[in-house]
């Protein structure tokens, strides 16, 4: 029989000594972690000293080493605040050991140890680019006080003979090393000698290796020495109850004790864990579905046949048949495995086959997930779960792309190149589908299928169509609404870094909808989706924004009741539901692709009728699923009893899908102090570049290639045409957000996804005092975006127009848009830069209304006669150069650049030779000849300047 554990009995006891050792190797760490970091990334940066550099000097100092370079001094700083607990316990217990009546000594050097650790805490963070002359202050304080430490140790010894003996030869050679250390360091700064740096940086970290190594004899001293911690009340012992405990308690019964548990069972948690991924697995692929179908009528500039494939996830209408139905239920496990196709298929090497592996995989994923729904029929716990990790699934590939600034790293337009994490999603995906499909669900017992609903199986279709098509084309990527409801600068709305509003708004509806079943499929909070919905539509900054974020919660906590309304009404009710939201799909690419597609001008801008379709579909799902008063009764059966499954451990794993979010929108959130690339000649470095929607002629995403030839072009200002990626066909992405990141730009998206247009973005070095966007004249052919900015470049006020004209099939629209335009920028009082996609040749028809006169603008070349769509012209400002260079396999359309002088007048069309031109207004050597990666100077094979 066990002994009975009396109160006080010790619940902790730990030897002195450990306190000693954590202290000694926290401190190594820091030091050593901040030598190995700053040696591995920045060699040459820190043996470099004011005189010198490498070869001659070749090994860095403390100060160079742990200073203000990242990520040495995170390093650096993080061990250092480790070290700081171990620390004070030391001096504590140092003085515990030397404390003797009617002596003052110990409590003066206990006084003067946690002076040098606060003193140490100074210069570790208050570095002297931060503040010199503070952190001169703490760093001389730190060795003043080192000084009476080392006397006030050695004085306070114990009688151990052993730990004397190391404590007096570790001070000398502290105390010796600061000869040579001051010596060498004369020698460095007064008389200048190569390579004395170098050798005054090893005597300094010798002193680091004694400073710390006295201190860590006191594990000899401290040897003698138990830390025990007793509890004299019982607390550890679970003998008292805590305020969550008591909370859970009184709520158990309730919907709140169902979602928030006491505990995690990492049996549950797992199984929770694996649910979820498979649904983000799931999203993941139907989200790239559209975006793999686009590629191709994007490159036939019409239907291309390929589009058939959107029609794969109706294959839930195999489940109608009953031998078909219980065969995929009975092998659900492996109708998963093979939906991974759509994951493998970043392996095809041709778009085509690329395509068909995701077709496969999204209809096996939707076959395999709407059988899994119907197969949990009998146990409502079981299927609310399901549907529970189906919702948390969009929340993380919504967090995902937020991380992957708008892509989902497992498409298959990503790969190791350009930011893909297809292998790892891969690896994942296998394990959690064995593990979430391990168990076979049975229909026994639960919901009585013989009372069949009264409602018809078609209005639960459209219920979840409505879901479906609401949760993918609004909830899919956290900027979508943003973008929406974005109207330019000033800044009156939210901006990319807030989406983390908009999957906190997802998580409420998600917790929502577990906690109040009953009331979330009612009327009220239909009232509340179609209000959201409305808002979202007709407003715009943050109050349409607001109506964003009460959609996003009222339709995912409609998941679990809609999804639960198609079960009980059969296994048709899923493939239907596919098929309307297929055709919602069509609807939402027909409003904007009008001027490609059959019957495109009935839909043409109707995006509000998109919008009502997917309320009034909604209100049919509402209106068939169950009221919380009219549940199915519940008869006890006999078979196998299948545990449910805590609903908190998903609410676990909804909280750290947030905590990323938020973590996310912290890194992310714009710095606001971009600076141009040659500040010093006043250049502004402006071009135009038609982006063909971010996928290159391979069906790869293209925005680090994108990114790599701005920054190596040093473009401060840049318009980018057809980077309108915010629809279900396009991924719900935003190329600018990735590029203004990573370049350190400001960034105007434009006219949003709800106005119709293939897009056009501004993206400056320069801030961006004002913008206003336009949709110009388009009464028959599709419609024409501009953005007139207003830029604050080096303390002047410079124009910036972005456009992109109507189609060369559209003479009438293309005709208005050109007058609109030049008296848009004939009435601009500033100096003036147009960065434009005219479809129009030099001196001909439209052209002489945006050149001349009526608009007050000049061609940047108009010796260049080998153009058709992109023009740079400008006004009231000195064009310096102007350059071709050609796409390589990233878009269908060349990059030009031209180069403007700030505060000088325009000059004439005299063309000079490079070498008359100042280094800061030529443009890079690199891309002469051959260029890179096929990028080169073409159609006059150089750059051309002027006087």
């Amino acid at each position: 029989m066990a002994p009975k554990v009396r109160e006080g009995d010790a619940v902790v006891a730990l030897s002195g000594k450990w306190i000693s050792w954590a202290h000694t190797a926290m401190a190594y760490t820091a030091f050593v972690g901040a030598l190995v970091t700053g040696l591995s990334l920045h060699y040459h940066k820190i043996v470099e000293n004011e005189y010198y550099g490498y070869p001659q000097e070749w090994f860095p100092s403390v100060s160079a080493t742990i200073g203000d370079r990242y990520p040495e001094r995170a390093v650096f700083q993080f061990f250092i605040a480790m070290t700081s607990g171990p620390r004070l316990l030391l001096v504590f217990l140092w003085y515990i050991l030397t404390a003797r009546p009617n002596s003052s000594l110990p409590k003066i050097v206990a006084g003067v140890g946690i002076f040098r650790t606060l003193s140490c805490g100074g210069w570790t963070y208050v570095t002297s680019t931060d503040d010199h002359g503070w952190h001169d202050i703490f760093m001389i304080s730190y060795l003043v006080a080192t000084l009476p430490w080392t006397l006030g140790c050695l004085a306070l010894s114990p009688n151990n003979v052993q730990a004397y003996k190391y404590r007096k030869i570790l001070a000398g050679s502290f105390f010796g090393t600061l000869v040579p250390l001051i010596y060498y360091f004369i020698q460095h700064k007064v008389h200048k000698v190569p390579g004395a740096y170098t050798i005054y940086a090893f005597y300094e970290w010798a002193l680091i290796l004694f400073d710390v190594g006295f201190d860590a004899v006191t594990a000899v001293d401290f040897d003698g020495f138990e830390l025990i911690i007793r509890d004299v009340k019982g607390s550890s012992r679970g003998k008292t109850q805590q305020v969550a405990d008591a909370l859970l308690e009184q709520e158990k019964d309730k919907p709140i004790g169902r979602v928030v548990g006491s505990d995690i069972r990492w049996t549950e948690a797992l199984d929770a864990v694996a649910d979820i991924y498979i649904g983000f697995v799931f999203w993941s692929m139907l989200t790239s579905l559209a975006l793999t179908v686009w590629y191709f009528p994007l490159w036939h500039m019409g239907i291309s046949g390929y589009e058939v494939m959107v029609m794969c996830t109706v294959s839930p209408f195999l489940l109608t048949s009953k031998s078909i139905r219980t065969t995929v239920i009975q092998n659900v496990r492996s109708v998963h495995l093979l939906s991974l196709t759509g994951l493998l298929a970043f392996l095809a090497k041709t778009p085509e086959l690329r395509l068909f592996s995701v077709g496969f995989g999204v209809s096996m994923s939707c076959l395999a997930w709407s059988a899994t729904w119907y197969a949990e029929r009998s146990q409502e716990s079981r299927l609310e779960s399901r549907v529970l990790a189906w919702s948390i699934g969009l929340a993380a590939s919504s967090v995902s792309k937020f991380v992957f600034w708008t892509n989902n790293p497992i498409w298959p337009i990503m790969h190791a190149e350009n930011g893909g994490w297809n292998q790892m999603g891969l690896l994942l995906a296998a394990p959690a589908i064995f593990r979430s499909t391990r168990t076979v669900t049975e229909n026994r017992g639960g919901i009585d299928l013989a009372d069949r609903p009264k409602t018809s199986p078609f209005l639960a279709s459209l219920g979840l169509a409505g879901l479906l098509f609401g949760m993918h084309s609004m909830l899919s990527d956290s900027s979508t609404m943003i973008l929406w409801v974005w109207e330019g600068f000033p800044v009156r709305g939210p901006i990319a870094a807030n989406g983390v509003l908009t999957i906190a708004a997802m998580g409420v509806g998600i917790l929502g909808g577990t906690l109040f079943q009953g009331s979330v499929s009612s009327w009220t909070n239909f009232l509340l989706a179609s209000t959201g919905a409305f808002a979202v539509t007709a407003y715009h900054n943050w109050l349409g924004y607001l109506g964003g974020l009460l959609l996003a919660v009222s339709l995912m906590a409609l998941a679990t009741p809609l999804v639960t309304s198609a079960v009980r009404h059969g296994p048709v009710t899923f493939g239907l539901g596919f098929l309307i939201y297929n055709i919602l799909v069509l609807a939402h690419v027909w409003v904007v692709a009008y001027a490609f597609v059959p019957g495109g001008p009935l839909m043409r801008e109707h995006t509000d009728w998109v919008m009502s379709a997917t309320v009034l579909f909604l209100g049919a799902g509402v209106y068939a699923s169950p009221r919380a008063e009219t549940h199915s009764k519940r008869r006890p059966r006999s078979g196998k009893n299948i545990p449910s499954r805590s609903a908190s451990q998903y609410t676990y794993v909804l909280f750290v899908i947030q905590l990323i979010a938020l973590a996310t929108s912290y890194l992310r959130f714009p710095t606001n102090d971009y600076v141009p690339y040659h500040k010093d000649d006043k250049v502004i470095t402006a071009g135009i570049w038609t982006i063909h929607f971010s996928l290159d002629n391979d069906m790869w995403s293209s925005e680090r290639r994108m990114r790599d030839l701005i920054q190596e072009l040093e473009i401060d200002v840049i318009g980018l045409l057809e980077s309108d990626l915010q629809r279900i066909i396009m991924g719900n992405r935003d190329t600018t957000q990735y590029l203004a990141e990573d370049l350190g730009m400001y960034v105007d998206y434009g006219p949003g996804p709800d106005k119709h247009t293939w897009g056009s973005a501004l993206l400056s070095k320069f801030p961006i005092l004002n913008s206003t966007h336009h949709l110009l004249p388009s009464p028959v052919g599709e419609l024409a975006p501009a953005i007139h900015a207003t830029l604050d470049a080096y303390g002047d006020l410079v124009d910036v127009v972005v456009f992109h004209s109507g189609q060369e099939e559209d003479p009438e629209d293309r005709r208005l848009q050109s007058e609109y335009l030049a008296k848009l920028m004939k009435e601009s009082p500033r100096p003036l830069i147009l960065l434009s996609y005219l479809v129009v040749k030099p001196n001909e028809g439209n052209y002489n209304t945006y050149v001349g006169e009526k608009s007050g603008m000049r061609d940047i070349d108009p010796s260049d006669w080998d153009r058709w769509c992109e023009y740079i012209l400008y006004k009231g400002i000195r064009r310096s150069g102007y350059a071709r260079v050609s796409r390589s396999t990233i878009t269908d359309t060349e990059l030009q650049v031209g180069k403007f002088v700030v505060g000088q007048p325009e000059s004439s069309n005299e063309q000079i030779s490079e070498d008359q031109v100042p280094e800061g207004l030529r443009f890079p050597s690199l891309f002469r000849g051959q260029g890179v990666r096929d990028h080169r100077y073409h159609v006059f094979d150089e750059p051309r300047y002027f006087v």
